[in-house]
């Protein structure tokens, strides 16, 4: 890891404060000294170490990336990307049944936006997750959902409607809330993954 590099919530829309809560929690449990900080600016995601694009409503998520001029700089960004339900849509290569906008293709993943339907259909579920000893209690809230992963992307969890949790190197995108489950081993999981 850099210098003293920070982990950054993407700050525009979203579950902001619930993941700075849940990493700094991560990182203290793993005995580690890194700051968490919110990221409102297309310049400060160079510097980070890693960045994670929160839940919340999609499209206005990709709408403030775009007019803050982060599409590209997140593209480029290097290193490790925790993205969760609206962030997967966000991090898609493609998206069904969305044409408001234009995904940023983080990864090779088409994604179904809100396959389960409207906010009543939101659930939980004790999933089983590859490389956890216990399932995580993992909490859907209108959910999006993988229906085909590329190749070189390694699916982590799946439900009977499809994959709902990818790894690909840095990369970890998941289609339920870690940040509001209180348990932090996804967190825990993606930063040993980054800082190895």
């Amino acid at each position: 890891m850099a210098g003293n590099a920070a982990v950054g919530v993407l700050a525009l829309q979203g579950d902001v404060s619930e993941h700075i809560s849940a990493f700094e929690s991560a990182i203290h449990n793993l005995g580690l000294s890194i700051p968490v900080i919110p990221v409102r600016k297309a310049e400060e995601i160079p510097e980070l170490v890693a960045l994670a694009i929160p839940g919340g409503e999609s499209t206005t998520i990709m709408r403030l990336i775009d007019q803050n001029g982060m599409r590209d700089v997140i593209k480029d960004f290097e290193g490790g990307i925790f993205a969760t339900c609206a962030g997967m849509v966000v991090a898609a290569r493609t998206l069904i049944g969305e044409t408001r906008f234009i995904p940023l293709d983080l990864l090779d993943i088409t994604v179904n936006r809100n396959a389960f339907g409207r906010q009543r259909e939101s659930f939980e579920a004790d999933l089983p997750i590859t490389g956890f000893d216990t399932p995580f209690h993992a909490i859907f809230i209108r959910a999006p959902i993988i229906t085909s992963a590329g190749p070189d992307v390694t699916a982590l969890a799946e439900i009977p409607q499809g994959i709902v949790a990818v790894r690909k190197g840095k990369k970890l995108i998941l289609s339920f809330h870690p940040e509001i489950s209180h348990d932090l081993r996804m967190h825990e999981y993606f930063l040993t993954q980054v800082l190895a």
